[in-house]
């Protein structure tokens, strides 16, 4: 029951998000279109047949109204329209048709020049783009999220049995100055280093007491998306975020804030190290060490045995804080956004390289049902996440559209350019053939995608 009520949510939140995203794309469209002075026949949310909607007439940002000519439909207003699949969307305009014939009415697409052509067509992208841009903007102005170990130097915490960081001979305490071709790497960087290097031999250099070592590490492909995993995990600062009431911490004076350096004068680097170092101390009083406000503080305390994760362990009843929430002012929260956005690009375009050249798995793409399923997973974690992974959505979708690939944004606008070099129309034969190809690919791309979409939902690994 569980399970079918999460792909029902999945369905209502794609269509929502996906369906919202779709209509600021053709928004950019239409309002390029009106500026130019291009009439717009059609403005509709989904596919197929017509639900509902309503005619409008034309506006045209004070630009004298549209003729019309006497073959053209007597009726110079726009049809706004839901139509009934609702994952897409388009915009029909005037004389956009290249099979038919021109009357040279002044409002039709390819009456106007190339230039103008080309805005029309790319505003629908630029538009993705912007919205990405705004989503996280203004999320990071008010609720800005950030894993507290993430910006922080790749000090390892815990290594996996078994896992290629094991293998390797890397120990908890080992500080990650090399991985890849990347130098002195935030935790951030070597996630995303070794996601993105599944079966790839990467050189790694680490830091143990001062003396640097060279391994090689092939992080193995794992779960759905078949990404690579090291099997390290962060050193996560022992950060308090939480003080029980009542417990051996609360009654020893630890504040939230506090960060543990050190328990009976044992080093504590990492938030792993604390739970190993308690359970040594059979339940003895300890003396720990606490960094409050730029001093050293040092309390007496004896843990008491409870119940963690159904195995008895010596506890103090402290939480950790693993993230880091604030408001940014409106410059910053820009400036997080662009530099966030150019990540997810840049991250994007290597995916794809990397998956064409056959070094990351396909299965790491996603189609309908794969958007569904993070929309649902994002919008279940909560409202940040929702924002957060519709940006990247949105993001992607203005990629996706730029592609040179007939039929879609960035296929006309190479067509456009191509027309431009020679100076001349191509023949509508030519085009009609090269709409076909691109046809062709895109609807092979959606089999593949959905394709991979069930793999992963009913073989996930």
């Amino acid at each position: 029951m569980s399970t079918l009520s999460n792909a029902a949510t999945d369905v209502v939140v794609v269509v929502i998000a996906l369906g919202f995203m779709v209509f600021v794309h053709e928004l950019g469209h239409f309002l390029a279109a009106k500026w130019m002075g291009v009439r717009v026949l059609t403005f509709s949310f989904g596919f197929g047949k017509r639900l509902f909607g309503v005619q409008a007439g034309q506006f045209s940002f004070g630009r004298p109204p549209i003729t019309v000519s006497a073959g053209d439909v007597p009726d110079d207003r726009t049809d706004y329209r839901v139509s009934l699949l609702p994952l897409g969307g388009y915009v029909k305009m005037a004389g956009e048709d290249p099979s038919q014939p021109r009357t040279g009415n002044p409002g039709e697409f390819m009456t106007h020049p190339r230039w103008q052509r080309f805005v029309i067509v790319v505003m629908g992208p630029v538009m993705n783009v912007l919205l990405a841009l705004l989503l996280l903007t203004v999320l990071n102005r008010y609720h800005y999220e950030e894993p507290a170990f993430e910006t922080q130097a790749a000090r390892i915490g815990d290594v996996a049995p078994d896992s290629p960081a094991a293998q390797a001979g890397l120990a908890s305490g080992d500080l990650i100055a090399r991985v890849g071709d990347l130098k002195n790497p935030t935790w951030e960087d070597v996630e995303l280093k070794v996601a993105m290097s599944p079966g790839q031999s990467l050189p790694v250099d680490v830091v143990r007491n001062g003396q640097t070592r060279q391994v090689e590490i092939t992080p193995r492909p794992e779960g759905r998306e078949r990404l690579g995993v090291a099997g390290w995990a962060p050193c996560v600062s022992p950060l308090i975020d939480l003080v029980e009431d009542g417990s051996p911490a609360s009654k020893a004076g630890i504040l939230r804030g506090d960060r543990v350096t050190a328990l009976d004068g044992h080093s504590i680097l990492c938030w792993q190290d604390l739970p190993s170092a308690l359970q040594a101390t059979n339940g003895k009083q300890v003396e720990i060490t606490v960094a409050r406000a730029g001093s050293e503080v040092h309390l007496q305390l004896t843990p008491v045995l409870g119940d963690i994760r159904g195995r008895k362990q010596w506890r103090i009843g402290v939480g950790l804080r693993e993230v880091i929430v604030r408001q940014l002012t409106w410059p910053k929260a820009v400036g997080s956004s662009v530099d966030e956005n150019i990540k997810n690009c840049v991250l994007t375009f290597e995916a794809v390289g990397k998956i064409l050249t056959r070094q990351m798995s396909a299965r790491s793409l996603s189609g309908p049902i794969g958007i569904a399923q993070m929309s649902g997973e994002a919008y279940r974690s909560g409202f940040s996440d929702l924002i957060r992974v519709s940006a990247a959505i949105s993001l992607s979708l203005g990629i996706f559209n730029l592609l040179p690939v007939p039929i879609l944004d960035g296929g006309v606008i190479l067509l456009l350019l191509i027309e431009s070099v020679i100076q001349r129309d191509l023949s509508l034969a030519v085009k009609e053939r090269i709409v076909q190809v691109g046809l062709a690919l895109l609807l092979l791309l959606t089999v593949f995608v959905m394709y991979n979409d069930l793999l992963k939902t009913f073989k996930p690994y």
